[in-house]
C-alpha cells in the first residue's frame, strides 16, 4: 500500500505478468519490440552523458480496437524535480509532441507512459496519476534494465480504482503482453541484434555490405595518403624524381573528376532530371491505370441502368399493347363514355 499527495491510497499488486499469453485484465497488450528498444536506448544514452544510470520517462502509443491495445512506439517526456525530489511531468511538451506524431500517423493515440526500474515506488505512482489527468485510465510499462538475462525484466501495469470503506484506492494490476513484429521492423531488429554482435560470425547482409564498404574506402584512402607522401618528398628533394612514376600519377589524377567543376555539376542535373523524369511517367502511368479502370467502372455501371430502363420501358409498352386499352384511356373513362 502505498500514500500519494492528496490522501488516495494507491495499492500495488505483486503477481506479475506472463509474456507470450493473452491478458487476463481489461486489455489484450500487443507490444512491438521497437517500444523495448526505444526505452533502452533512452535509458543507455542518459547513462552514458550522465556516468550514472538514470531514471527515464516517456508516452506510449499505438492503436487500440476494443479491448486489444497495439503498442507501437514511444516518445521521451521532459520533466521537472521540486524541491522533495518529485517529478513533474512538462505536459505543453507532451502536446506538442503527440500533435506532431498525429500529423504523420493519424490512426495512433496516446495509451499511456514508461519507465525504467525495479519494483513499483512511490514515484511511479504520483507520475501515474499525472497520466490520469491526461488520459483515462492509463497503461504503465516498466522495465528493468539491470535484471537477470533469464528473468522477467519487462512489466506492463492497468490502473483500476476501487472503493473500499469510502476510500477512493487505485490498483495497478499486472496485464500479461504478447510481442508482435512487421516485417519491416522485424529486419531492422535482426540487423541491430546481429551488428552489436561483433563477436559472432553471423552478420546481418546490410552490416556486410557497409563493411565491405569502409574497407573499400579505407584501402584508397591509404593509397592516396601514399601517393600524396611520394610526392611531397620528391617535392622537398628526399626522394629522386621518377618521370614514369609521375607520368602514372598525372594520368591517374586526370581520369579522376574534379570534385565542384562545371562538367560534373552538369551531368549531375542531367542525371536528376532523368530520374525524376522517369517517377513522373511512373506516377502518370499509374494514374492513367487508375482513370482506365475507373472507366471501365463507370461504363458498366451506365450499361447495367441503361438496361434496366429499357426493361421497364419494355414492360410498360408490353401493358399499353393490351387489346381494348389505348394509352392514357382506363377503365373508368370507358365506363363513362358508354
Amino acid at each position: 500500500m502505498m500514500e500519494v499527495e492528496n490522501g488516495q491510497k494507491v495499492e500495488v499488486a505483486t503477481s506479475m505478468p506472463v509474456p507470450g499469453n493473452s491478458g487476463s485484465g481489461s486489455f489484450i497488450v500487443k507490444l512491438h519490440p521497437l517500444v523495448v528498444m526505444n526505452i533502452s536506448d533512452h535509458w543507455t544514452r542518459l547513462k552514458a552523458q550522465n556516468d550514472a544510470p538514470q531514471k527515464v520517462y516517456g508516452a506510449l502509443i499505438g492503436k487500440q480496437d476494443g479491448r486489444v491495445m497495439e503498442v507501437m512506439n514511444s516518445f521521451e517526456l521532459l520533466y521537472t524535480k521540486d524541491e522533495d525530489g518529485n517529478v513533474i511531468v512538462d505536459t505543453e511538451y507532451f502536446y506538442v509532441k503527440e500533435e506532431q506524431f498525429k500529423q504523420v500517423f493519424k490512426d495512433i493515440d496516446f495509451h499511456g507512459w514508461y519507465s525504467t526500474g525495479g519494483e513499483i515506488s512511490d514515484l511511479d505512482v504520483k507520475v501515474h496519476n499525472q497520466i490520469c489527468s491526461i488520459i483515462e485510465n492509463p497503461i504503465f510499462f516498466k522495465l528493468d534494465p539491470n535484471a537477470a538475462s533469464n528473468s522477467q525484466n519487462i512489466s506492463v501495469y492497468e490502473s483500476v480504482i476501487d472503493i473500499e470503506e469510502g476510500n477512493a484506492i487505485t490498483r495497478l494490476l499486472p496485464l500479461n503482453y504478447t510481442l508482435t513484429t512487421e516485417e519491416a521492423e522485424r529486419i531492422g531488429i535482426d540487423h541491430v541484434a546481429r551488428a552489436t554482435n561483433t563477436e559472432s560470425e553471423n552478420v546481418s547482409s546490410a552490416s556486410e555490405h557497409l563493411r565491405s564498404q569502409h574497407s573499400s574506402i579505407m584501402m584508397l584512402y591509404t593509397r592516396i595518403r601514399f601517393i600524396l607522401g611520394y610526392l611531397q618528398s620528391v617535392r622537398d628533394g628526399e626522394l629522386p624524381c621518377d618521370h614514369e612514376m609521375l607520368r602514372s600519377v598525372h594520368a591517374l589524377c586526370r581520369r579522376l573528376p574534379v570534385l565542384g567543376g562545371d562538367g560534373l555539376t552538369s551531368e549531375l542535373h542531367d542525371e536528376y532530371n532523368d530520374i525524376t523524369l522517369m517517377l513522373y511517367l511512373g506516377v502518370m502511368n499509374k494514374g492513367s491505370q487508375t482513370m482506365n479502370q475507373f472507366i471501365n467502372k463507370f461504363n458498366l455501371l451506365h450499361d447495367r441502368h441503361v438496361r434496366r430502363s429499357s426493361r421497364k420501358m419494355t414492360v410498360v409498352s408490353r401493358k399499353y399493347k393490351k387489346p381494348g386499352l389505348k394509352r392514357g384511356d382506363t377503365k373508368v373513362g370507358r365506363t363513362e363514355k358508354m
